[in-house]
């Protein structure tokens, strides 16, 4: 079986510019990063400072396991007292992923995980924004399989965007469909 990256250089540039009239395979969309990111909230909210320490690294453990790559820890920019939210205090981990591992991930979420989890009935078009960039949500993150579920005591929900460099979302659309995300209708 061929990798995700092979088949965007060997059927997806080819398909698009006979489907859109590109003329030049360079103005053919791309995937350009992945973006994973989730937020502590209400995990933490009223918890002592042990307490959020551990729901911390319990998520970022489990979000550099799902990306492959070490997370990073978002920190608020200022108080909002109705929120509880002091600034500076951590609310959430993201990850970037480029390159290599943003189409290893690409595949593993297409051929595993999607697959996986419940009621999935495909990909609303309404995901992509008119840029063309791609955002899912998860509500649980134990549909991927470098999860163990048996050791799992809690569980988080992130999200996940794939940005591209499309113009318009019917170049984003017909470049998810070409890659092989199941798309709805």
């Amino acid at each position: 079986m061929q990798s995700l990256k092979e088949k965007y250089n060997k059927e997806v540039i080819p398909a698009m510019m006979t489907n859109l009239g590109f003329k030049n395979k360079m103005a053919v969309p791309s995937i350009k990063k992945v973006v994973i990111n989730s937020s502590f909230g209400k995990a933490v909210v009223g918890k002592s400072a042990s307490e959020r320490e551990k729901i911390f690294n319990f998520i970022m453990q489990d979000l550099s396991l799902i990306a492959g790559q070490h997370t990073n820890i978002v920190k608020s920019k200022k108080s909002i007292a109705g929120f509880k939210l002091r600034e500076g205090l951590e609310i959430g981990a993201v990850v970037t992923l480029r390159k290599s591992r943003m189409w290893d991930f690409l595949e593993r979420l297409i051929y595993l995980s999607l697959p996986r989890s419940r009621d999935f009935r495909g990909i609303d078009p309404k995901s992509i924004d008119k840029n063309g960039n791609l955002s899912l949500g998860f509500k649980e993150h134990i549909f991927f399989p470098e999860i163990f579920t048996e050791k799992e005591k809690t569980i988080f929900g992130f999200e996940v965007t794939v940005v591209t460099n499309a113009k318009s979302k019917v170049e984003g659309l017909e470049l998810y469909k070409l890659l092989g995300f199941p798309m709805k209708g």
